[in-house]
């Protein structure tokens, strides 16, 4: 199963595409939002690109199991996800994403900060593979 990973934020979203088999993902880019909405043109090509089986977007948590206004952001995005494309759409713990993906990017980050974004995409599918694998 193919899969498109999804990390909402009010500026960007990072994207990454990820193979079950594997349980890998492979960070693909960063797409900016157009009049604050995203930009569903470029998520349709990536989806016509790929083919996946299926959508994870990743949901931000509050430190104390909240939901917090991005909570419902991303929430509302993986809605319209399903709706415009009718693909099924999980959503994953996001939490500490973005800390692992710059430890893991390292020095580059501050050259090319939107590398997080997609990055941290990658590490929402490992982290929904992981989960999605212990309950089977």
């Amino acid at each position: 199963m193919t899969l498109l990973g999804f990390d909402y934020g009010t500026r960007k979203i990072g994207v990454a595409v990820g193979q079950e088999l594997t349980a890998t993902a492979t960070p693909l880019t960063v797409l900016h939002l157009v009049k604050n909405k995203p930009d569903w043109d470029r998520i349709a090509g990536l989806i016509g690109e790929w083919q996946p089986d299926a959508l994870v977007v990743g949901l931000p948590i509050g430190p104390e199991e909240n939901e917090t206004p991005m909570t419902v952001a991303a929430r509302k995005f993986s809605r319209q996800l399903h709706g415009r494309f009718g693909l099924p759409v999980h959503l994953a713990d996001e939490r500490l994403t973005s800390r692992e993906a710059w430890s893991r990017i390292g020095g580059i980050a501050e050259r090319d900060v939107t590398r997080i974004d997609s990055m941290a995409a990658k590490l929402i599918l490992e982290t929904w593979f992981s989960a999605h694998e212990q309950q089977q």
